[in-house]
């Protein structure tokens, strides 16, 4: 029996195989067939049809009817089909209500436990109804199986109506379950305690002397996740005094030997903070303890190369904290030779922060060998790594730059230019100590290419001019690249001239007026202007103040890289073994928390709980929320062109004109004929008048290329800013006025003309105008409903419709897709989000309403910014008929 069944389970692969045409008439006939394997089947067909992603939810009531078998692998595969569809069939799961109460009093554990299981994942609010009573009987159940599986149903049920297991009592019945007398319940107590405590916010644990005891015991008889869970529930908690904080460390110490690394790391979270706890009276104790932890952590690294670099993440939390655990081990910290890269990275991390005066030698040994492999990156990062230790060790800096120069000896472009690099922070680190190797450096000034380098060695040669005979020629051969040289170069460069001026003004004069004008007249930079324009002003007026400014002392730096604030250092001890310590970030940075009781669609829900439509069941598990949406390449907007002038008013001219946004850049584009003009257009001149949206042209020169003979016609497009001082003035309470009003000039025959175009909104909207969903919702609650505009957009053709091509369409447009859900109770009707900011900082938020079968779509608006909002609306108008 037993080899038929194996052989049975390893032919299932077949039921994911392609099926013919027909196949849900096929199934559907087999589901009601009377022989017990043919059904089996069938439904193991469906549901291998609904893992890959095909909608077989037609044959739902097929599959539900399924349900009154005995045969227990039936019943599960059943209970898998209606988890995945009861969101969307609601009505019709109810009809399997009855089944599910019926098997809460089975005889057989193992379909108690199904049952309640099952009603727990089943996310429909008037199923939770009939889940209370089968859960308050599993909680009591003889069956510990029963117990542990209605345990975690709990928090399940808390995330959808935390007041109804308030009310029941359950949250009382949990901490009971505590107390029993098998470790696996206790485990799932503790588990759905701690998930319940993270969704409300509140300390539902409540760990007692008692109940402390308890989990300690539980401690060393359940599985190895439910020892996780206690562990975590024990980090979280506060001891009374050192000594009880010692007796629990005692207790928790034999998890450090465990083969699960997700027990050891928790172990090690507990103890690290409890030693805190025991404070520096327990010295010997906290000596101790810091020789038990170090076996454990080096033997992590002997495990897979990503359970490595989650151990080595947290290994650099721990050495930051207490450097002494793991001092003696460095060794262990050597990259061997097939070490992915990232896990290569975090040991050099560690390399440095573990480095001393007592193993420098043989640290220094092994960045060298490092520096000669073949990976650009980690090479790059052990020199650099060399550099760090000067600056950490003050005695070993010699040493350090010693190996550095034999680097820069190799003559590997790369290794050159790290070399410089980090030879720049020794020299910041130890001023006035080291310069005797600047010759060295100077004989490899053509090797370097690379601005960071470039800047490095300008620095160098910036700040001890003096010293360098040749200076200013040194100097002179970098300006005479200066316009294509980097920004930070070009900074640097700009203060090394003039403190060379500074040092030795007779022959640098020339120079440094060169390097101002550049800085000041050429350049587009504002950092690099505003700079030439400080120091311009400070040789002119005083130039005792600019040699106190620009040669004054430095502070001296330290190696701070990568090291945390001990206020977050603290914080991520205790979220070892968790997402925070391998970010570095605590959870608040990248974790959005949704608050217990919002998780269900129902007929109260507004338009505020979207997101839930999409974050929990749905027709497609792969597509969450629709965020898998295709582009199918990105829309293009066009300019909206209308006629503003015509050949009357501009002496022979006619002039269509229209806004748009090309790749980040506002442009207004116009279409010129030339009707009777006898002068060939070659070039215009334009100018704007003050208007609502602080535009004025980047350029008042317009080049018509070719030039537009009588009769011919050509386009020309003026790029647009966003100028403050352009801004018109408004009335409180008065709408923005759309027109831009612009002047243009005829240089050939010095007509002047003036005409007015509509400006579109779209063309102002910001390429970072995406939101996170939670502060979509938060920002749409916050705006007062009186802010909100609707309209509707008739008429549309079927393909201006279609969800998926209106998000790309409005991709184009810098309006962007939040998420979609259908409308409850509303047959055919989805709304769908976006959310819109204008490179001003004016945000809009849109809810679009689309019905099946019907070519219109109904808009809301808010925003804060009121007088903007009817152009914004005019704007999505425009968008949805492109």
């Amino acid at each position: 029996m037993a080899k038929g069944k194996d052989s049975s389970n390893a032919n299932d692969s077949r039921f994911f195989t392609t099926q013919k045409k027909g196949e849900l008439h096929e199934l559907r006939m087999e589901l009601h067939a009377t022989e017990k394997q043919v059904k089996v089947d069938a439904v193991k067909k469906v549901i291998a049809s609904m893992t890959v992603g095909k909608d077989v939810s037609s044959l739902f009531t097929d599959v539900l009817n399924c349900v009154q078998t005995g045969n227990i692998e039936l019943k599960k595969l059943v209970y898998l089909y209606l988890i995945n569809y009861a969101k969307t069939q609601p009505e019709l799961t109810l009809l399997a209500v009855n089944t599910f109460v019926k098997d809460s009093n089975d005889p057989n554990p193992l379909i108690r436990a199904l049952a309640v299981r099952t009603m727990g994942c089943i996310r429909v609010d008037r199923i939770t109804e009939y889940l209370c009573e089968p859960l308050g009987r599993a909680l009591r159940d003889e069956d510990p199986y029963v117990r542990k599986t209605a345990a975690v149903c709990v928090a399940k049920l808390y995330d959808i109506a935390p007041d109804l297991v308030a009310e029941r009592g359950f949250l009382e019945t949990l901490h009971d379950l505590i107390s029993d007398s098998n470790p696996s319940v206790v485990a799932n107590a503790v588990a759905a305690l701690s998930e319940i405590a993270e969704a409300s916010g509140k300390d539902v644990m409540k760990i007692s002397a008692a109940v402390l005891q308890k989990l300690l015991a539980a401690l060393n008889e359940c599985t190895e996740w439910g020892q996780v869970f206690i562990l975590d529930s024990l980090a979280k908690y506060t001891p009374a005094d050192g000594r009880e904080a010692e007796g629990i460390i005692e207790r928790v110490t034999p998890r450090l030997q465990h083969a699960n690394s997700a027990v050891v790391m928790s172990a090690v979270k507990v103890i690290l903070s409890y030693m805190e706890l025991m404070g520096s009276s327990n010295s010997d104790a906290i000596r101790a303890l810091t020789r038990k932890l170090a076996p454990p952590l080096v033997t992590l690294l002997n495990s897979e190369p990503e359970i490595q670099y989650v151990a080595l993440r947290n290994i650099n939390l721990i050495v930051q904290k207490r450097p002494h655990i793991l001092e003696n081990e460095i060794k262990v910290f050597f990259c061997k030779y097939n070490d992915p890269i990232y896990v290569k990275m975090e040991k050099l991390e560690i390399i440095i922060k573990l480095v001393s005066e007592k193993n420098i030698d043989q640290v220094l040994l092994e960045l060298k060998e490092y520096s000669t492999e073949v990976d650009v990156d980690f090479v790059r990062k052990a020199v650099s790594a060399i550099g760090r230790c000067a600056v950490k060790l003050e005695r070993a800096a010699e040493r350090c730059i010693g190996v550095l120069l034999e680097l820069i000896q190799t003559k590997v472009n790369y290794v050159v230019q790290e070399s410089v690099i980090v030879i720049k922070d020794i020299f910041r680190r130890y001023p006035n100590r080291y310069e005797s190797i600047i010759a060295t450096l100077c004989d490899n000034l053509d090797t370097l290419d690379e601005p960071l380098a470039r800047a490095s060695m300008i620095w160098i040669i910036g700040e001890y001019a003096e010293r360098i005979d040749n200076a200013d020629e040194l100097l002179d051969t970098f300006l005479e690249t200066f316009e294509e040289e980097d920004p930070a170069v070009q900074l640097q460069l700009l203060t090394a001239t003039v403190k060379c001026f500074l040092k030795n003004p007779e022959d640098t004069q020339d120079m440094v007026q060169r390097v101002l004008d550049l800085a000041t007249e050429e350049s587009d930079n504002p950092d690099l202007r505003d700079r030439g324009f400080i120091y311009w002003r400070l040789l002119s007026t005083d130039p005792e103040a600019a040699k106190m400014v620009v040669l004054g002392d430095k502070p001296v730096i330290e190696d701070d890289t990568f090291k945390l604030d001990p206020s977050l250092l603290n914080s991520l001890i205790g979220q070892i073994a968790t997402l925070s310590s391998v970010y570095h970030k605590p959870p608040d940075a990248f974790v959005v928390r949704r608050a217990a009781g919002t998780g269900l669609g129902g007929e109260d829900d507004d338009e505020d709980d979207y997101e839930v439509e999409n974050d929990v069941g749905g027709e497609d598990l792969l597509d969450i929320g629709g965020m898998g949406i295709s582009d199918g390449g990105l829309y293009e907007p066009k300019a909206p062109m209308n006629k503003v002038v015509g050949p009357e008013k501009s002496n022979g001219i006619e002039v269509h004109a229209g806004f748009r946004q090309l790749n980040g850049t506002i442009r207004l584009e116009m279409d010129i004929q030339n009707i009777s003009s006898q002068a060939s257009v070659h070039g215009l001149a334009i100018q704007l008048n003050k208007n609502s949206f602080g535009l004025s042209p980047s350029s008042q020169q317009i080049v018509c290329n070719p030039p537009i003979p009588t009769g011919g016609s050509g386009s020309a497009a003026v790029e647009l800013v966003v100028t403050p001082s352009m801004l018109a003035p408004m009335q409180p309470g008065q709408n923005a006025n759309p027109q831009v009003q612009v002047a243009i000039k005829n240089m050939a025959t010095g007509n002047v003309f003036y005409f007015a175009v509509i400006f579109n909104l779209d063309a102002l909207f910001s390429q970072d105008g995406t939101m996170e969903r939670s502060a979509f919702i938060e920002t749409w609650k916050s705006i007062d409903d009186r802010n909100e505009l609707y309209g509707t957009v008739s008429d549309l053709p079927p393909t201006n419709v279609d969800i998926e091509s209106v998000i790309n369409k409005f991709k184009g447009y810098n309006c962007f897709f939040i998420a979609r859900r259908p409308v409850p109770n509303a047959e055919g009707q989805e709304v769908v989000y976006f959310s819109m900011r204008t490179v001003t900082d004016m945000e809009f938020l849109a809810e679009l309403t689309f019905k099946q079968g019907v070519n219109a779509c109904k808009i809301c608006l808010k925003t804060e910014k009121a007088a903007y909002a009817p152009l914004a609306k005019a704007a999505l108008e425009s968008m949805l008929r492109a």
